[in-house]
């Protein structure tokens, strides 16, 4: 991993929380894969902040498409220093028919980066929105996508057969207490399931990362083969292997 520049190229709004980045990038950026982001500082000069996590949408030959809030405010022309790329991608079955995207109070860009890869291989794709994720509105994605909304109880329609045909479920919650979370989305699956197989119920992590190279350890995980970093190793982990108690 290392440091680079990007401009920003254009900013557009999709919906009413969030918008999206065209970045030139350097070429090697351009071939993420689903699943990694970069760490990014938008400016010139020193800042006491951590550089934040930005997450692709897509990629293309010397660019990449990332979404962030539109609270934030960017400009073409702008220039954000990148490092990355950071993290595995995600962990697809080599059979896959159906995957579901659960995303429970929080936004589901982390996990857009997939969508394209699956429909383009006709696996079907099925994003749950649940509490205030309900307020993420859809439109700028790929028709095929079926979106349904739930509430922060994690009850939305059809439930138990919508569980029952993912082949492979990947989710995603708020950065304050994940592992609580996490713990949730896990009773819940061991209620709508007989059981929960290895491979199939996936976590994506996002700790704080001071430096997202695996030398603060800062971002830990616990599983039950030992301590894992959520930088270097993750950000996604079956939940199987986390320990989430």
């Amino acid at each position: 991993m290392r440091e680079t520049q990007a401009i920003i190229e254009r900013v557009r709004s999709v919906n009413e929380t969030h918008q999206q980045l065209d970045l030139a990038v350097e070429p090697a950026l351009a071939q993420m894969r689903p699943g990694q982001y970069v760490l990014a500082r938008v400016g010139e000069g020193w800042t006491p902040y951590l550089r934040e996590p930005w997450w692709y949408v897509l990629s293309g030959k010397g660019s990449l498409t990332v979404e962030r809030p539109v609270t934030i405010d960017y400009e073409p022309g702008q220039v954000v220093s990148l490092l990355g790329a950071v993290g595995q991608p995600f962990r697809f079955r080599r059979t896959l028919r159906n995957v579901l995207l659960l995303v429970h109070e929080t936004e589901p860009s982390p996990l857009l980066s997939m969508i394209p890869p699956l429909l383009a291989s006709r696996v079907s794709v099925t994003m749950v929105l649940l509490g205030s994720a309900a307020g993420y509105t859809t439109a700028h994605l790929p028709p095929e996508v079926e979106v349904i909304s739930g509430d922060s109880d994690m009850n939305w329609a059809n439930r138990v057969t919508t569980v029952g045909w993912a082949d492979q479920v990947f989710v995603v919650v708020p950065q304050s207490d994940e592992l609580g979370h996490f713990s949730r989305i896990w009773d819940l699956f061991g209620q709508l399931r007989a059981e929960i197989p290895q491979g199939y119920l996936f976590g994506v992590f996002r700790p704080l990362l001071p430096c997202g190279t695996g030398a603060c350890s800062a971002c830990m995980v616990r599983t039950k083969s030992g301590n894992v970093l959520a930088c270097t190793q993750g950000p996604t982990f079956d939940l199987t292997q986390v320990r989430l108690g």
